[in-house]
């Protein structure tokens, strides 16, 4: 995304208020030409206080807007994912051990997130692919078990014509192909995450979700398990800036602890479940759990 698009201006002005700066400064910060701009050593070099001016503009701005009857503000994000059944029970938590805790919430894509947290236009982010930044800690929180769920009674691993693919990331995509062949190129395909939940719910076809995510849905019987259809871990990951309040962040993770627990405890049920319903007890692991990215 340009730079013009992210702060809902022409392409003009965002041009204009470089060249200020680099008036104000009596340095060139970046180098232009046809393929695009790239930062100067000088560029470089401010990049670091530009990054603090807008952190301390987060936190001047997050105090101002701490509500009367509170002390404290903790801004989250998550993807869209990961905010049902964690993220939410989360905020629960937190809003219980701490009654005078603001919280604000946002959702979005990993880089968006993670744009985010480096902004400090939120303090903690939960996501599946982080990146390595500076200023920041990248914790591992769980394991997300994706299965294969069908909306129709008594599935069985035949799904021609009824599959959906979803998109889970590379890894994903490779031991699907080397596991389930037949369910390869099935002509749909969803990047939608665990979004794609309500499309399988609401049409008789099949698809690979979180156990976490569709608990729900097992339960009232909207979705079912595939018999002796392998699993797939897929790994959530916790982003905390370093700068977040020391006794804050405690019990924000503590907090966050014993939500993660909870989830395991669901997951654990449903994987036996899928167990006892397989011909062979011993589930298939499509693939080892995806790294997190670097640069």
């Amino acid at each position: 995304m340009s730079a013009s698009e992210r702060l809902f201006v022409t392409q003009s002005a965002v041009s204009l208020r470089i060249q200020r700066i680099e008036q104000s400064l009596g340095k060139r910060l970046f180098t232009r030409s046809k393929a695009g701009a790239e930062l100067t050593s000088a560029g470089r070099e401010f990049e670091k206080y530009a990054l603090s001016l807008i952190k301390l503009w987060e936190e001047a701005r997050q105090q101002i807007a701490i509500p009367e009857g509170f002390s404290k503000s903790l801004s989250i994000g998550a993807q869209y994912s990961l905010w049902p059944r964690l993220g939410f029970r989360w905020l629960d938590g937190l809003r219980a051990n701490m009654p005078d805790l603001s919280i604000r919430t946002e959702s979005g894509l990993p880089d968006r997130l993670m744009r985010y947290l480096i902004e400090g236009s939120i303090q903690v982010g939960l996501m599946y692919t982080p990146q390595l930044r500076p200023g920041l800690t990248v914790e591992k929180l769980m394991e997300d078990e994706l299965v294969l769920v069908a909306s129709w009674a008594d599935p069985t691993l035949d799904l021609t014509g009824r599959y959906v693919f979803v998109d889970w990331g590379p890894e994903f995509v490779h031991a699907h192909a080397i596991a389930l062949p037949h369910l390869t190129n099935p002509g749909l395909t969803h990047n939608l995450g665990a979004q794609a939940a309500e499309y399988v719910v609401n049409r008789e076809c099949a698809a690979y979700l979180p156990a976490r995510y569709i608990s729900r849905d097992l339960k009232e019987g909207r979705l079912h398990l595939v018999p002796d259809a392998p699993v797939f871990p897929f790994p959530v990951w916790v982003v905390w800036r370093d700068d977040l309040d020391p006794e804050l962040a405690e019990i924000a993770r503590d907090t966050l602890a014993l939500v993660v627990e909870q989830a395991d405890a669901n997951q654990e049920a449903i994987i036996a479940t899928l167990r006892e319903i397989s011909e062979n007890d011993e589930i298939e692991v499509l693939g080892e759990t995806p790294d997190i990215q670097r640069e």
